[in-house]
């Protein structure tokens, strides 16, 4: 997976004074909302550390059989807190960070929780359609989701977005999927694929087209879904980590 340098994204070749330009030069301080999401699945990260990665995700893994056969549907859930290593999470975590930084300057930080959470879960639902056996845990269709929403934003608000970033957008799905088929014994490509689906998806809904209207803004609701879709994520994390320490 390549990344994207945050000062490629604005372009100042058709501003007016009139629009708000939300989607201008990038810095807008801390992404919190990604910062805290990454947070959550480092607690989780760090449990499985000290009982063990194999342990952790035969616990509380993305278990299909036990999904399917034991009805333990919180597995597609928790299967999205969990990394197969340190490799697996370090990776996640800076693609998690650089992207959701750049999300969170684009749009409002709510989406970025909705759409993670929204995109975890359709990753692991057509996972398990599209492979119905085997463990499977990371948080890459839920990252690969803000990949597909960044990728619909930067089409829908092409006046104000430069042709390098929606470039290295495409060239980093491109790697995604090449990657998932390459090392398909060991990536869920379908994962990846129902993230990026869905983030994509949700862009195409959300994303205003209108120029004159602020990405940026969120009413009440909006807020609300984000700020419960953040805690919803964070309670996943909390029990994880209760499954793998086997209080529960």
């Amino acid at each position: 997976m390549s990344f994207i340098n945050p000062n490629e994204v604005a372009t100042p070749d058709r501003p007016t004074d009139d629009l708000k330009m939300a989607d201008g030069p990038v810095d807008s301080g801390w992404p919190w909302y990604s910062i805290i999401l990454i947070a959550s699945y480092s607690a989780v990260f760090i449990a499985q550390l000290v009982y063990g990665f194999d342990k952790s995700a035969i616990l509380a893994g993305d278990d299909k059989d036990a999904v399917l056969q034991r009805h333990e549907l919180w597995r597609m859930l928790t299967g999205a807190a969990l990394h197969v290593g340190i490799v697996h999470y370090a990776m996640n975590s800076y693609a998690f960070y650089s992207f959701g930084r750049i999300f969170e300057t684009l749009s409002n930080r709510a989406h970025v929780a909705m759409v993670f959470l929204m995109s975890a879960i359709a990753g692991s639902i057509l996972s398990q359609i599209v492979s119905p056996h085997g463990i499977s845990v990371g948080a890459s269709g839920g990252i690969v989701g803000l990949v597909g929403y960044l990728a619909v934003y930067s089409y829908k608000r092409r006046a104000f977005i430069t042709a390098e970033f929606r470039w290295n957008l495409i060239i980093n799905i491109a790697i995604i999927l090449f990657y998932g088929v390459v090392l398909s014994i060991r990536v869920d490509n379908a994962a990846h694929i129902g993230g990026l689906i869905c983030g994509a998806g949700y862009a195409l809904v959300q994303v205003p087209s209108d120029g004159y209207v602020d990405p940026q803004s969120a009413g009440p609701v909006t807020e609300a879904l984000g700020l419960a879709s953040l805690g919803a994520f964070v309670t996943i994390c909390v029990f994880s980590i209760l499954i793998i320490t086997q209080i529960i």
